[in-house]
């Protein structure tokens, strides 16, 4: 494989790129990940199976677009690509440490608010389904944000747990209860993340850096709210982001039906403990 991702690396770079170093990265949850130079240029891959492209192709499509949004800085696609067996995503190589620092903080708040005001979306959903994490999250447009929301997002995960044989009660009982509690919320459709968690987000030294995107058009809120659901970001994070986009009082309530989703797709994932996680949420947000 090392050697068909040197030969096509090469013909992207128009110059012969020969592997002198490899080193495995952590983080690589579903692909492996790693760090590879010619003693002067450096690239990051992941790789996995040959049938994992078509996901690699919506992860460039993610970073694409929310480069073009000139907002987040997100890392540059150099290639993407596979041989006999396996698939490839190459990147170029930055070196990242956590998200800790006050003015870093502030400042990914910033272009995150700035994130959240580009373009113009009539409608709620993406133009084709994409991932995130390892579960498919399916993107029909639909104008209805409560719709969208409580069908696409909180419905889908109870359909996957039922096919598992797990339930928290009836599954349309809680998608019309999360239809009712976000009907009269109307926010404008904002090009979101989508996966927003600490782990996601890395300081550098050209600032804040974002990657692993699950996109789509939806509710601000939701970035914000999954910035909270793991913890892991700075006040001054927030303090950014409301100078430019304040929240409303009512998002004290939602982040949770908004989080929800999060912790469902987990228990999709990973069963355990979020089973009860989400029981408990799913309790307190119907009380």
């Amino acid at each position: 494989m090392w050697q068909s991702l040197s030969q096509q690396l090469s013909e992207v770079l128009m110059f012969d790129f020969q592997i002198q170093e490899r080193t495995q990265l952590d983080g690589g949850d579903i692909s492996k990940c790693y760090m590879i130079s010619d003693g002067e240029q450096r690239y990051f891959v992941k790789v996995n199976d040959r049938d994992f492209f078509p996901r690699y192709e919506l992860e460039v499509e993610g970073l694409k677009l929310l480069r073009e949004s000139n907002s987040v800085f997100v890392p540059e696609v150099i290639h993407i690509g596979y041989c006999k067996d396996r698939a490839f995503l190459i990147l170029n190589y930055i070196a990242t440490k956590p998200l800790e620092n006050a003015k870093a903080s502030y400042k990914f708040g910033l272009q995150l608010a700035k994130l959240h005001k580009y373009g113009e979306q009539g409608e709620f959903g993406y133009d084709h389904d994409n991932y995130v994490g390892a579960t498919l999250q399916p993107n029909n447009w639909n104008k209805s944000w409560a719709r969208f929301f409580s069908e696409q997002r909180i419905g889908w995960q109870l359909q996957l747990l039922k096919e598992k044989g797990i339930s928290f009660g009836a599954p349309q009982t809680i998608i019309d209860f999360i239809y009712r509690s976000l009907k009269s919320h109307n926010p404008k459709p904002a090009l979101l993340h989508g996966d927003l968690w600490h782990g996601n987000v890395s300081n550098s030294a050209f600032g804040p850096i974002c990657y692993d995107p699950a996109c789509y058009w939806g509710d601000p809120e939701c970035d914000i709210a999954m910035t909270e659901l793991f913890g892991g970001f700075m006040p001054d994070f927030y303090q950014g982001y409301e100078s430019v986009r304040p929240l409303e009082l009512e998002y004290q309530s939602r982040k949770h039906i908004y989080n929800l989703y999060h912790i469902l797709n987990h228990c999709n994932l990973f069963g355990g403990h979020y089973l009860d996680e989400a029981e408990t949420m799913i309790e307190n947000i119907m009380q």
